[in-house]
């Protein structure tokens, strides 16, 4: 049976043809899979689990059926929905998992990342990131209203937004990972394989680290197309997935 790994869907109201796609996916190559990993950024926007948002809940349920067929579901926070919960995970199946954490593979130890935490050549991006990711400031953002959550989160997308336009025309390499920070990753970890998201870069790197061999595989965002990552007793694959 194959494992599947997924990111970077940014699951939308305002895009129903990608949300189509997913479910289709869901319901068919998922359905069989031996496991399905999301590494982060399911949803464009996440601002609590007690969202009522019919699109968010037509996914949860879909993402329910899978478990409930006996597919294990893991799922990362990304950047756009570090406030999944625990009522998510009830009401979907789905566990989360921390982001940097290693999986055994079909006998192989391999790192699974968002992939945020590598682009370290964003200093603004990244203070942002400790800010956004301390539980105390994640205790009182809960704590606001919906709609006062709605607002700050169009806030922040527009800030985001804002800022990958003015990086991608005067440094768009600072979007990109940081090939120290890379390095670095694998030595802490002691793996010689890690997939992650994030950058929308989707690609197979072969690089050395310390004289080792070491492969950091990258999954694509859904913007345009599908993207997963296909592995088995017999190697992997990344491929992306037209929508019809």
């Amino acid at each position: 049976m194959t494992t599947l790994f997924i990111s970077d869907l940014h699951l939308d109201g305002s895009r129903p043809d990608i949300t189509d796609q997913f479910l289709r996916f869901l319901d068919g190559e998922a359905a069989m899979a031996r496991a399905l990993y999301i590494l982060g950024d399911l949803f464009e926007a996440w601002i609590g689990d007690d969202d009522p948002d019919p699109d968010k809940r037509r996914i949860i349920a879909a993402l329910k059926k899978l478990t409930a067929g006996g597919v294990p579901c893991h799922v990362m926070h990304g950047n756009r929905d570090f406030l999944l919960g625990k009522r998510f995970c009830a009401d979907s199946g789905a566990q989360l998992i921390d982001d940097g954490v290693v999986i055994d593979l079909y006998g192989r130890r391999v790192l699974l990342l968002h992939g945020d935490t590598l682009c370290t050549d964003d200093p603004a991006y990244q203070r942002l990131r400790r800010i956004v990711r301390n539980p105390l400031v994640q205790f009182i953002l809960c704590r606001l209203s919906l709609r006062q959550r709605q607002r700050l989160a169009e806030k922040m997308r527009a800030g985001s937004k804002a800022h990958i336009d003015a990086m991608d025309k005067a440094a768009p390499a600072i979007m990109d990972v940081n090939t120290d920070a890379v390095a670095a990753t694998f030595r802490r970890f002691q793996v010689d394989c890690m997939i992650h998201g994030h950058t929308h870069r989707p690609a197979i790197h072969r690089l050395t680290v310390d004289g080792n061999e070491a492969t950091r595989i990258v999954l694509g965002d859904w913007y345009e197309q599908g993207s997963v990552l296909r592995w088995n007793a017999d190697g992997f694959a990344l491929a992306g997935l037209s929508r019809a």
